[in-house]
């Protein structure tokens, strides 16, 4: 009979809910589930459960949400679950206290074939990036974020329209998969590991966490450029810009989802101005225009082009550089 490990899973988002759930599925007995304390969120600040704990709750599984992963509350219980492995989806960075805990080790499933793309948003950075293939790894995690011993890794390819959402969503499933073949390989005892530094590339891209002007969009980037930051960006956190509206002497923001490339080249003259065609809206880069299809302007829900233009005239936009 094959050996049923017990399991500490630790996470938060959607991303991680769909890795938790294959692990219950496993068979393994999941003794802890370790998730962000209850927050107020939106504009009525009202209480919010995270998604882990929500999927947590509807299993019956035993959950912990410590405000200090330090604090003698919460390791104390955490050691008396006597787990064999903690494994990680988009939690915390965990100090050693934690994840020296388990017999077994603490296991981390990172968005993006390590060493490349260190970091806390590694499936933006690679789109924005216009990388063509990605993948996932699991690793055991260390005292220095992301540079733990390699287990495996899984690759994906990236389309040339595919969105940071579509990404994720395909990063999430076969993520569930690795998750699913190392714990396979803890479970017979074959379990490998690469240390990071040995690793052939010379040069390594870095994912770190994005801020507000980090989405902001320059026009006198190339088509390619604008073009993979707001895929990179969409739908979360969503790459934007400003625009002035003239007729009301007003400083407009508006975030941009759902564009394509076009072979449009931009004339002299043309550097600011933009222009509705049947197809969408066409915004000028430093080489050629990207075509804008929907988008939300500040204050508003997100819209497609028809539906702002029966209600406003291009010619008052024009873009601020």
């Amino acid at each position: 009979m094959t050996k049923k490990l017990r399991i500490v899973f630790m996470g938060t988002p959607t991303f991680a809910v769909t890795v938790l759930d294959r692990v219950v599925k496993s068979g393994h007995q999941i003794v802890g589930v370790v998730t962000a304390p209850d927050r107020p969120s939106g504009r009525g600040q009202q209480i919010r459960k995270s998604d882990v704990k929500v999927y947590a709750e509807d299993q019956g599984l035993n959950i912990l949400q410590p405000l200090n992963l330090k604090d003698d509350s919460f390791i104390n219980p955490l050691k008396e679950l006597n787990a064999d492995v903690f494994i990680v989806v988009a939690f915390r960075m965990l100090p050693a206290i934690v994840w020296k805990i388990p017999p077994m080790g603490t296991i981390n499933l990172h968005a993006s074939l390590l060493p490349d793309y260190r970091g806390a948003a590694p499936i933006n950075w690679a789109i924005m990036n216009g990388e063509k293939k990605t993948g996932v790894t699991t690793f055991f995690i260390n005292e220095v974020i992301d540079t733990g011993d390699i287990i495996k890794r899984k690759t994906a390819e990236i389309s040339n329209d595919m969105t940071a959402g579509e990404l994720h969503d395909h990063l999430m499933l076969i993520g569930s998969d690795l998750i699913d073949e190392t714990i396979n390989e803890l479970v017979v005892g074959k379990t490998t590991r690469q240390n990071q530094s040995l690793d052939t590339l010379s040069t390594f891209n870095a994912a770190p966490k994005i801020f507000k002007n980090d989405c902001q969009i320059d026009w006198t980037d190339s088509l390619d450029a604008v073009y993979n930051k707001i895929r990179g960006l969409s739908p979360y956190p969503g790459a934007w810009c400003v625009l002035k509206n003239t007729t009301k002497n007003k400083d407009v923001s508006f975030k941009l989802y759902h564009t394509r490339k076009t072979d449009i080249i931009v004339k002299e003259g043309e550097k600011t101005s933009l222009s509705a065609t049947e197809d969408g809206i066409l915004f000028p880069c430093s080489d050629y225009h990207l075509l804008v299809i929907d988008f939300q302007m500040e204050g508003k829900r997100r819209l497609n082009f028809k539906d702002f233009l029966a209600g406003n005239s291009i010619e008052d936009f024009v873009i601020i550089q």
